[in-house]
């Protein structure tokens, strides 16, 4: 009788095998005092670079996301790409930043900057969510004190949660709060008709790739497209032919939204700008903050299906 009862248990759990996603391994952070990593399990999810990088002493970076991973383990993101050295992964740069009449670097092309992360602490830690706060400073060797030493132009502090995986997708949360460390700092984009900066995901982009929006689908041009609080970019990222998406969800609370979208097809990367080519000030006593979700997802999601994500994420 026992040995029956468990010859009809094994037979049903052997017909209903879990899908992949329904017990997910438990997430975890590890830490060194170079990098940050969140896994799933013994799966790598996201390495943020706390710790300074450079390529032969130039394009000196650190405060960033690199390498993002999708849920098949292709790596996503690409760091000191041959065509733009300056790119690395998701980050957040602008090209002016400014103290008064003082120009203080280009953090974009990490030219005179460098964000030095002071500390970072795990602020969220359970088996389907994890999340660590990262404190920073913007500096450059163009703002110092009367010995040199430089001082800190920004204060960031950035919070980054990483959700496991439900039906096929994985939701990425990135808030971004930027304080003034001195009176009159301005931080605006890039000084032409394309006016990007803000955060900017470095996806490598394959042959095939194509965006979605609220408003249907957008075409890359050289200046940016019309506003949409969300953006889905579909290809073959991996190594098949299978399509899978990465999407970026924006927060209604980020400044300027719904945002208008710096695009591109091929060697670059993807941007929901602001605040254009015209500078604005930081203040001292709050922080400005940027909330945004990315979404990986397999296959290609729909826009309705985008607009749920969308709508929940605004709730939040």
């Amino acid at each position: 009788m026992k040995l029956a009862i468990l010859f009809m248990l094994a037979s049903v759990l052997t017909a209903s095998p879990l899908a992949a996603d329904d017990c997910p391994p438990p997430l975890r952070i590890e830490q060194s005092p170079e990098q940050v990593t969140v896994l799933q399990g013994d799966a790598p999810v996201l390495t943020y670079q706390r710790a300074p990088k450079s390529q032969d002493g130039k394009y000196e970076r650190a405060g960033y996301v690199h390498p993002l991973f999708d849920l098949d383990g292709n790596e996503l993101t690409e760091d000191f790409p041959a065509d733009h050295l300056h790119h690395r992964g998701i980050f957040w740069a602008w090209h002016q930043l400014s103290v008064g009449d003082v120009r203080t670097g280009d953090p974009w092309v990490c030219k005179d900057f460098l964000t030095e992360v002071r500390n970072v602490e795990i602020v969220e830690c359970c088996p389907q969510r994890v999340a660590f706060r990262a404190a920073a400073d913007w500096t450059s060797p163009l703002w110092t004190d009367e010995a040199g030493v430089k001082k800190p132009i920004v204060r960031e502090l950035t919070t980054i949660r990483v959700h496991s995986p439900v039906n096929d997708s994985r939701a990425i949360d990135f808030e971004i709060a930027l304080t003034a460390a001195e009176p009159n700092v301005r931080i605006g984009g890039s000084e032409d008709v394309k006016g990007y900066g803000g955060f900017s995901p470095r996806i490598r982009l394959p042959e095939g790739l194509t965006f979605l929006t609220d408003w249907g689908i957008a075409q890359p041009q050289n200046t940016s497209v019309d506003p949409s609080p969300w953006l889905s970019m579909t290809a073959a990222f991996g190594s098949n032919v299978k399509l899978s998406s990465v999407t970026i969800l924006s927060h209604p609370s980020v400044p300027g939204y719904p945002q208008r979208w710096i695009l591109r097809q091929k060697r670059s990367m993807q941007n929901p700008v602001f605040p254009g080519r015209e500078a604005v000030t930081l203040p001292t006593d709050c922080p400005l903050v940027f909330r945004y979700r990315m979404i990986l997802h397999r296959g290609e999601a729909s826009a309705d299906q985008i607009r749920e994500w969308q709508s929940a994420f605004a709730s939040q």
